[in-house]
This record gives C-alpha cells, structure tokens and sequence, in this order.
C-alpha cells in the first residue's frame, strides 16, 4: 500500500506492506484523517516528545502498561483523526461488518502489547491507505454522517474533555486563548453545555472568524486588547473559565497575571519547553488551575453523538483536503496558521 511515512526526520510517500489483522482487529480503509497539530510537533521534536514520553509513562500507572516504545530511527506513519471502511475482520472475531465506516481511539491491542496508533512503528495510522484497528474500539458511523465530519470526532473529543475539566456551565462565561483546532474544539463544546458568553483571542484574522461561527460571541486580536478586557467589555458578571490553548511559554502567566479572582483555568495547549509561572498571582486571586490530555472512551463517543444528531457543527474547521502525495505540503501549509485550520488526508483519493 502507499502511505506517507516519517522517515528521518522528513515525510516521504512511498510503498508500505500492507497490514494484516490479527485475532480482534479488522482491516481497514482510510477514507479520511486529519492533520493535528500534535503531528506537526511530532516531526520537528519527536525526540523531545518521545524523550519526555518515556520519563513520564512510568508514574501513569497500569494503563500504560506493555505500550510499545517509539524508535525515532524507524518508519513511522502518523496519523489519528480517522473515519476509515471496514475491509476484513480479523481471525474469530466479531465486530461492524465489511462495508461499514467506523471511527476509533487511536489504540490498537495486539498480540505483542498496547499501541497508540499516533506514533508508533509496528502499525500504521491513517495517513497510509489501510489500517488495523481494535474491533471491540470501533465506533459504527451514525445518521449517514458525512465521512469528513466523522473525522472531526477525535479532535471534538479533546474539547469536550476539557470543558468537561473545567467543570464549565451554562451559568458561566469563558475566555478562549488560541483558536487553532483545539481552541474551537473547546468553543464548540462550551457552546454544547449551553455557555453563551464566550471571547476567543488569536493573532490569526482568520481563525478569529471560525471562532465566531464556532460560537465565540466575540474574537480578539490580543495585540490590539487582552482577552479579558474584551470580556470586561461584553460581560464581565459571570463566574469565568478560562482556557489556554496555544501551548507556549509565557501563555500560562499571562493568564494568571490578567484574569479575575475565581477564574477557573483549563490549560489545554500542549507546551514542549520549560516555562515560568509566578504563583503569587493565583493564590492571591484563589485560580483554579487545571490540565487536560485527550479525552476518555466516553467522550470520544459523546463528541461522536453530538456530531451524528447536529449538536455541533464542526464542518467548518475543514478549511483543506489533500490526497498522500499532498501531505507534505499540506504540513507546511499548516505552519501558517492564517492559511489553514484543519486539512484531511484522504488517502483513497490516490
């Protein structure tokens, strides 16, 4: 099969073998995975992230218990915001039948261990033609959904997971630091537990306006005025979670330093260097201050519901598709936020 594989540091199409399910998985075909930004740290750092991964499984417990290590010096074909076709199930095992489009938990259990089908050498992820996934993990694509939409699930599910963090209600108002897919992830799910009062802030003039038809009531260049002054501006009267969804140095104190006594904090963005906070600031504001990673079982199948029954709309974060041979393109595109929000792999379209 063709796949875009990370080899050495770059990304390169080429010829794969083709894989083969074992008792419990089912092949399949990706029809469509999204690009995450995750992946293009991955390229750039994968030996910080991988090093960092390493120091950190250990103290998470049994869950992470037999998970393949990453070797930087082998293929590796990324890729874990997928909505793909049943193919094949594997030997003695039942599951969605061949012809049926399933979405998953980028987590495959195999006969050698637990793999997170993000970054992993032994199996590939969705930027590759086919795929093997767990068939007690696949979800069956509900309501006719749109099969580009049904890859939105994985990134929904990150918002949803952390609005759900933040412990945010219909009686708060929010503040949204960062509007890439992560920061209107969580628009979009703020706006799902029915918080109306919502103020992102991006340097981008574009993904302001997806923050708007996200359902931001308002978007703001944070050179031009500080998030919470826009809030101050708008409401200013409600009980306020805030979260930070760019993930660099600097951002978490910025936050601490500006937002109100009581604020609850959420940080969501995915920082990859030392950073500095001044705890003086939220003690004597009395913050909450939360992290969040991923999602649960749960809320991956919630995210995969709100989309099926038109609670959220996250069609317009699809600002791109490529087919393989687009995808190296399509990830320097990305590193220019004002051009693209969310660009899909479609590796069928080969």
């Amino acid at each position: 099969m063709r796949a875009c594989v990370m080899r050495r540091g770059r990304l390169e199409v080429d010829d794969t073998p083709d894989p083969r399910p074992e008792t419990g998985q089912m092949l399949v075909r990706t029809l469509a995975c999204g690009i995450c930004g995750s992946d293009l740290h991955f390229l750039r750092h994968g030996e910080t992230m991988v090093s960092m991964t390493d120091e950190m499984l250990p103290s998470m417990g049994p869950a992470t218990m037999g998970m393949a290590p990453i070797d930087l010096s082998r293929d590796i074909v990324m890729g874990h915001e997928f909505c793909a076709e049943v193919l094949e199930l594997g030997p003695d095992t039942s599951g969605p039948r061949p012809g049926t489009r399933v979405v998953s938990v980028p987590v495959l259990l195999s006969s050698t261990g637990l793999h997170q089908l993000a970054y992993n050498n032994a199996y590939p992820g969705g930027y590759a033609q086919y795929m093997v996934l767990s068939a007690p993990l696949a979800l069956e694509v509900p309501n006719g959904l749109d099969t580009r939409h049904a890859a939105l699930t994985e990134p929904l599910a990150v918002g949803i997971h952390a609005v759900a963090r933040s412990g945010a209600t219909a009686r708060d108002g929010a503040v949204v630091v960062g509007c890439g897919p992560v920061g209107l992830a969580v628009v979009a799910a703020l706006r799902a537990v029915g918080v109306e009062s919502i103020v992102a802030a991006d340097l981008s003039p574009t993904r302001r306006a997806m923050a708007r038809t996200m359902g931001a009531v308002e978007a703001v260049d944070p050179a031009e005025e500080g998030v919470v002054d826009a809030w101050h501006r708008l409401d200013g009267r409600r009980p306020l979670v805030a979260f930070e969804a760019v993930g660099v140095p600097g951002m978490i104190q910025q936050m601490l330093h500006d937002l109100p006594s009581g604020t609850r904090v959420t940080v969501v963005g995915v920082c990859m260097e030392p950073d500095r906070i001044l705890p003086f600031f939220a003690i004597a504001k009395e913050l909450s201050l939360h992290f969040a990673m991923a999602y649960g079982p749960d809320e991956f199948a919630g995210a995969l519901r709100a989309l099926a029954e038109g609670d959220i709309d996250a069609s317009p974060m699809i600002t791109g598709t490529v087919d393989l041979d687009g995808v190296p393109g399509a990830f320097e595109s990305l590193a220019r936020p004002d051009e693209h929000v969310k660009i899909l792999v479609e590796p069928a379209a080969t």
